[in-house]
């Protein structure tokens, strides 16, 4: 179909040994796991005293909790199957997808844990309980400091896998719920106000839904495979079209696979040397970030008939 051919790459995909990828691959998931025993524990701890002292600003954030805890699982059940790759030769990206996929049920999660608990803080509307304010704060206080370290633990990784953004993006936001239900402590010690509990119930329930779209539009974006919206896919066009020799450029596909791992192909008509349109083309891709680049140089003869395939 053409006369030359390039595949560039930012990266290495050997069959044996450490690649590129792996150590930073095996600590993020080593944080994950580390990160999810801290949540667990203290998962266990709000939903307890959250129950004993009918709290429902505690049995809320316990249940921000949980969807921290769930994806945290699922943040480590994608990486580590991106991680291993695959074997077989149909599947040629791996699972890489995978982590997209997680986090469209970490969305779906957050928006339907906070459905429930604006449901609950309605229904407590003219019948707040009587709850005490120091285990509140105690407990409130324990949450806010696992989530700080949690946070720390996953901030660096969660630049780049969206599985970890994630994470890091429900244990953000659990961090301010826990600070509400200090919020709430403080109020109903200082001044008996029953409402407080409420109040904070409903206001985590609201935190919690725009980070989710948030998360849901990302994933979306790219399953579609809409081009990254870092990339201004006209202006690379015609970057392409000015290199010296180019004649055309057609077919030119630009998506993303996964976060950080954003993906191009384009078919280039020239009658010069191939070897160096195939290398000003590769360079200038690079300072797109589209390190992962297939070029294919066709002569002006070829255009018509690849101007029929469809690039997938």
């Amino acid at each position: 179909m053409g006369s030359g051919h390039g595949h560039g790459h930012g990266h290495g995909h050997g069959m044996g040994g450490v690649t590129p990828g792996e150590k930073p691959t095996r600590a993020r998931i080593k944080r994950m796991l580390i990160g999810l025993a801290i949540l667990s524990v203290f998962l266990v701890l709000e939903l307890t005293v959250g129950l004993m002292i009918n709290s429902l600003a505690l049995i809320a954030d316990a249940g921000h909790m949980l969807t921290d805890v769930v994806a945290l699982l699922m943040g480590l059940a994608a990486l580590t199957l991106a991680h291993r790759g695959s074997s077989k030769p149909e599947r040629t990206f791996g699972w890489h997808r995978a982590e997209v996929l997680t986090a469209i049920a970490n969305a779906v999660l957050l928006i339907g844990i906070a459905v429930y608990i604006f449901i609950e803080a309605i229904g407590r509307i003219g019948a707040a309980p009587d709850v005490p304010g120091v285990p509140l704060i105690l407990v409130a206080l324990a949450g806010l400091a696992a989530n700080v370290v949690v946070l720390y633990l996953l901030r660096s990784g969660s630049k780049e896998s969206i599985a970890m953004k994630g994470a890091y993006m429900e244990v953000l936001a659990d961090a301010v719920s826990s600070v509400g239900v200090l919020v709430a402590g403080v109020l109903t010690l200082a001044f008996g106000w029953v409402y407080a509990d409420v109040v904070v119930g409903v206001l985590i329930s609201i935190w919690i839904v725009p980070r989710a779209v948030a998360l849901a539009r990302t994933a979306l974006r790219i399953l579609t495979q809409a081009s990254p919206a870092t990339v201004d896919v006209p202006a690379l066009e015609a970057d392409l079209r000015a290199i010296p020799g180019v004649e055309n450029v057609h077919d030119l596909h630009v998506w993303t696979l996964t976060t950080g791992m954003d993906v191009v192909t384009v078919h280039l008509t020239t009658r010069a040397d191939n070897q160096a349109v195939l290398r000003s083309a590769k360079s200038l891709l690079s300072s797109y970030g589209l390190e992962h680049a297939t070029v294919q140089i066709d002569s002006p003869g070829e255009k018509e008939h690849c101007e029929e395939t469809v690039t997938w």
